[in-house]
């Protein structure tokens, strides 16, 4: 893998590639209160979309996408990064999957990519968010899609974070995000040697910065790591928040 900028005069024809995301911070949002941009999601995402009463439409806000474990939902998501995202001003845009995994893992990118991008020309329409911190990351088989799908789109995000990864398939390079990864030692779902360890040395390869945090633990994300991942996204001290 090599790391590459995506030029201007190929961006059109790049996001022709399977797994590129087609929305785009124009730095211009429309001035609706927060009340009306939370009521203009909440039929296609409910639970799944959040945002710190702290946030203001016209202000830049960090925001992290939030991609669930098979079997899991991204409420679950929301409710537990919810007093960082407090904490941080931090949008959390976490969206169910149209299966019981993420598409890629059920033949490659489909209706999954196509209902982020979605999700993310809607929020990107009501607020001002912070090109500089805009994350994508998630958790096991989020993780491994985080991964591919931040790569994939690494012009548009800024930092990737992936807890328990099981594996790295991007549909093409662009951009240089960097990236957070973490992964436990006695992990048996997705063992760390086959997964993160094998991962790694690919990514750093490639060049791409990568902070890799292992812990002695099972498939899990401790808030030890969650702390440590906010605190590396936003350079902010978050570990006051989960003990």
């Amino acid at each position: 893998m090599r790391v590459r900028q995506l030029s201007q005069t190929s961006q059109s024809k790049a996001e022709k590639v399977l797994g590129r995301l087609l929305a785009r911070l124009d730095g211009v949002a429309d001035p609706a209160s927060p009340e009306t941009a939370v009521t203009g999601l909440e039929t296609s995402f409910g639970d799944q979309f959040y945002i710190p009463s702290s946030v203001q439409a016209n202000v830049l806000a960090p925001m992290v996408i939030a991609l669930h474990g098979a079997g899991g939902r991204g409420e679950q998501s929301v409710r537990l990064l919810q007093p960082l995202t407090d904490a941080t001003g931090t949008i959390v845009l976490a969206p169910d999957s149209r299966g019981t995994s993420w598409d890629i893992l059920r033949g490659g990118f489909g209706p999954d990519i196509n209902f982020i991008d979605s999700a993310l020309t809607h929020v990107f329409s009501r607020y001002t968010i912070d090109p500089t911190r805009l994350a994508i990351g998630g958790f096991s088989d989020g993780a491994s899609y985080a991964l591919s799908v931040g790569i994939t789109n690494g012009d548009l995000f800024s930092h990737i974070l992936a807890f328990s990864p099981g594996f790295s398939a991007p549909a093409t390079q662009c951009g240089a995000p960097r990236i957070y990864i973490s992964h436990g030692t006695r992990d048996t779902v997705l063992p760390i040697n086959r997964c993160s360890r094998a991962v790694i040395p690919l990514l750093r390869n490639a060049g791409y910065d990568v902070t890799y945090r292992e812990f002695d633990g099972p498939h899990e994300v401790p808030p030890e790591i969650t702390n440590d991942a906010f605190d590396w996204f936003l350079g902010t001290d978050a570990a006051t928040i989960f003990r």
